[in-house]
């Protein structure tokens, strides 16, 4: 796994690991059970895992600005990471289910509005771990 040191390129491909699984965002050619959508999971362990891991960052400009709106396109498949905006009573009551778009629009934009967000300076060389989890 990259350390990321520098702001996130537009048009990079990049990983997202989720902070307490360590498993990364992930899709494949299967459809979710709930909308028939192409699902999105987490998948490897500590990083580690395959192509289809792997996402495109679009945006406008040279890189990704905090609360700047982009889109999420899988390396594998190409769809847009998105919402349906149904809600499901399960597995988890309210919550938005989360699938692969064949065409980008307003349910495949993101931003960033909370999150760990690192100063250049706060850097550590020799260590893949910035802060302790607990000072957040």
């Amino acid at each position: 796994m990259r350390t990321i040191r520098n702001p996130v390129a537009c048009g990079e491909t990049i990983r997202l690991q989720h902070l307490a699984t360590r498993r990364n965002l992930h899709s494949h050619h299967f459809s979710s059970p709930l909308s028939d959508k192409q699902e999105i999971s987490a998948f490897g362990e500590e990083g580690e895992g395959d192509s289809g891991d792997e996402w495109v960052v679009i945006c406008d400009g040279e890189e990704w600005g905090r609360h700047q709106t982009i889109m999420l396109r899988h390396v594998d498949t190409d769809v847009y990471l998105g919402v349906t905006g149904q809600q499901y009573g399960r597995p988890i009551n309210g919550q938005n289910e989360v699938v692969g778009l064949s065409r980008p629009g307003v349910q495949a934009k993101w931003q960033t509005m909370e999150g760990v967000f690192i100063n250049p300076s706060q850097f550590s060389d020799d260590s893949r771990i910035f802060h302790d989890p607990s000072e957040l």
